[in-house]
């Protein structure tokens, strides 16, 4: 069969690698030295080796391709005014590394522990981003439905995991006898932005969120027209980053002012649905369109940088 361009550079071992060195000079480029984000840089660094974590534990691609990887690092670097945000650098590696427990239990329903893990990562991330707790009745549904792992010990390890950073953080405010954080904290839960109301967002994160909106509707057609040819396990955990997906994508329309997290957690759904498309389609088509969406990227990253 006929390699093009994109196959030849979806299984190459240079591809990884290539990208990790652009997305570092990205960084710098950025201001990652002006700016000290150390921290910041160093959750990215975290969240891109859990991304590989992820795609090598679950054979997401069943060929050998990085392109998972590659996709999540170069969706994320496209986004580089999110860069100096400390809450969102912090809450990308704990969804992914939530992701890599969740996927553990697959089809076990004495899989308490990575129950347990996942909502630990999940609890940990609420504390910078509470409004994540409403992603939890629909992780609730994907383990029913999907992963087949729900039952009542691992719906109780769930419930323990996302206490846990709570039980501690009560320690600490009980000592300082301050309970006002964790108040403010849960009543933040109720705050609702007009629906719709992309006036609080800048040109910036619009096109961006049209572009990974664009790359998301790519993988997900791509997927739905292809599913057939994984094995069920790959289609379920697949299934899970489209629904995961499409919610983040949802909350994000109706409520804008939560877009630096929302948008994250689009591109770590999205990468391994427009990885799939790029790594196992074989057209003169398909080969088009991955020049098309290296462009993409490349300009937008450029106009972000340069605004």
């Amino acid at each position: 069969m006929r390699k093009f361009t994109q196959n030849k550079v979806a299984e190459s071992r240079l591809a990884l690698p290539t990208t990790i060195v652009y997305a570092v000079v990205v960084w710098l480029l950025a201001g990652l030295v002006q700016g000290g984000w150390w921290l910041q840089f160093g959750c990215f660094a975290l969240a891109a080796l859990l991304m590989v974590e992820l795609n090598n534990i679950n054979a997401l691609i069943r060929i050998y391709s990085r392109m998972v990887s590659c996709a999540f690092l170069a969706m994320s670097c496209m986004l580089c005014f999110l860069f100096p945000s400390i809450s969102g650098a912090i809450t990308a590696p704990l969804v992914i590394g939530s992701m890599v427990s969740l996927f553990a239990g697959y089809q076990d329903k004495q899989a308490a522990k990575p129950s347990y893990y996942a909502f630990l990562l999940i609890g940990l991330a609420s504390l910078t981003f509470v409004h994540i707790l409403f992603f939890v009745p629909l992780i609730w549904l994907l383990m029913a439905f999907l992963l087949q792992c729900l039952s009542w010990r691992t719906w109780v390890a769930s419930i323990l995991g996302l206490l846990t950073p709570y039980w501690f953080g009560c320690c600490w405010w009980a000592w300082q006898q301050d309970f006002t954080f964790v108040f403010n904290h849960f009543m933040a839960l109720g705050d609702f932005a007009r629906p719709l109301d992309f006036s609080l967002l800048t040109i910036q994160q619009t096109v961006s969120l049209a572009v990974v909106m664009l790359f998301a509707v790519i993988g997900i057609v791509h997927y739905i027209r292809k599913y057939h040819d994984d094995k069920i396990r790959i289609r379920l955990i697949y299934g899970i980053f489209i629904w995961t997906n499409l919610a983040a994508a949802l909350f994000l329309v109706l409520q804008p002012q939560h877009y630096d997290h929302l948008i994250r957690m689009m591109v770590i759904n999205t990468a391994p649905l427009i990885g799939h498309f790029l790594a196992l389609t074989r057209t003169r088509w398909t080969n088009m369109a991955f020049f098309a969406i290296v462009a993409i990227v490349l300009i937008t990253t450029g106009i972000n940088l340069w605004m």
